[in-house]
């Protein structure tokens, strides 16, 4: 049994801590709380016990706080840090390097430059045995996780006969939990998008990857476009649907017509926060011209991530194989079972 502190509890904390509570290896020591807001409550009643920096107890009086997060982490074995992007350097130079404790990193920092976590950024699709017994693993973004989980099954298959891929990135403006947060009436462009470096960091930095990105006002997922160029005649889209027939986490959906359907249907089914935890491929738009396979697919934000930290915590805890530490993930999450019935409920007529 090890002991795993979360620190933060936003959209990754909170998603992370349900799944754990089911994880007969794992015990959560408690979660991490910066703010005195309703959300301390909210974990509290969740059964899980919150901890507060030293600094700031006196502003949670008014809260049943169960300590300091100095004295959680003096008991933790690893700690998700799932603090706002930034901050988790900060934390590792101020909190887990003094103590020597494992730490895994969101999407919100770097690898790279003066202030990087890490110097490997983990996909578990493309180099899972690389964070085996690691101290201090990056867990990509959602949308460069995603990636992964279409980019490496191509590469694998089809291999040198690909020329490039191109990819544009169509973000969400906030998340579902974000209520505060208000969708600007505005399609906002990104320069330089930090995703295709990332990407590359595991995909391999002379791959023909080129990515743009764009930010449109919605809540309900991000969606990639993309169009990948090969050497000859491109394989024809039935190939590159079959591709992905028993690929983890990547769906198969011919009727959805947006993605809201996907997250409306997965809120019926009872799935934690409403997610999927997956890629959609949405069949009805690959189509192949010529020597190029045009597809797009959407990426459960925030949601796609959590499979991926437990993923990374076996191998950083309990340094297992990918085989085992797959089996173990797909115990607690239920992946193939989600893609199934996601599969079912758009099928093709």
């Amino acid at each position: 049994m090890k002991n795993v502190f979360v620190n933060g509890y936003g959209s990754i904390g909170s998603r992370i801590t349900a799944f754990l509570k089911d994880d007969p290896e794992i015990s959560v020591v408690g979660v991490g709380k910066y703010s005195p807001d309703e959300d301390v409550n909210v974990a509290i009643s969740r059964g899980l016990d919150v901890y507060v920096p030293e600094s700031k107890v006196d502003d949670f009086k008014d809260f049943k706080i169960s300590g300091s997060i100095e004295s959680a982490l003096d008991k933790s074995d690893l700690v998700v840090d799932a603090a706002p992007g930034g901050h988790g350097f900060k934390n590792k130079k101020n909190l887990y390097e003094p103590r020597n404790i494992s730490a895994i990193y969101q999407g919100g920092e770097s690898t790279m430059g003066d202030n990087a976590v890490s110097d490997l950024l983990f996909n578990s699709r493309a180099n899972y045995d690389l964070a085996i017994g690691k101290n201090h693993v990056m867990q990509g973004s959602c949308n460069v996780t995603g990636m992964g989980r279409i980019l490496e099954p191509l590469r694998e298959k089809f291999g040198d006969s690909i020329i490039r891929f191109d990819v544009t990135l169509v973000r969400r403006w906030a998340d579902i939990e974000q209520t505060e947060k208000k969708l600007s009436d505005t399609i906002e462009m990104t320069e330089k998008p930090h995703h295709g470096d990332d990407v590359k960091l595991y995909f391999g930095k002379d791959a023909p990857l080129y990515v743009r990105a764009i930010k449109v006002p919605t809540r309900q997922m991000h969606l990639h476009i993309m169009d990948v160029r090969f050497n000859g005649t491109a394989p024809k889209h039935s190939e590159i649907h079959e591709l992905f027939t028993n690929e983890f986490g990547v769906a198969t959906l011919w009727t959805a017509k947006g993605t809201k359907d996907v997250r409306d249907y997965a809120q019926n089914m009872g799935f934690n926060f409403t997610d999927t935890n997956m890629i959609h491929i949405h069949a009805n738009m690959t189509t192949s011209i010529g020597d190029t396979v045009q597809m797009m697919y959407s990426d459960d934000q925030t949601g796609i991530v959590i499979p991926e930290n437990h993923m990374l915590m076996q191998a950083m805890l309990f340094e297992k194989s990918y085989s085992e530490a797959f089996a173990h993930t797909e115990s607690i999450f239920h992946m193939t079972e989600k893609k199934q019935k996601l599969q079912e409920h758009f099928k093709k007529f």
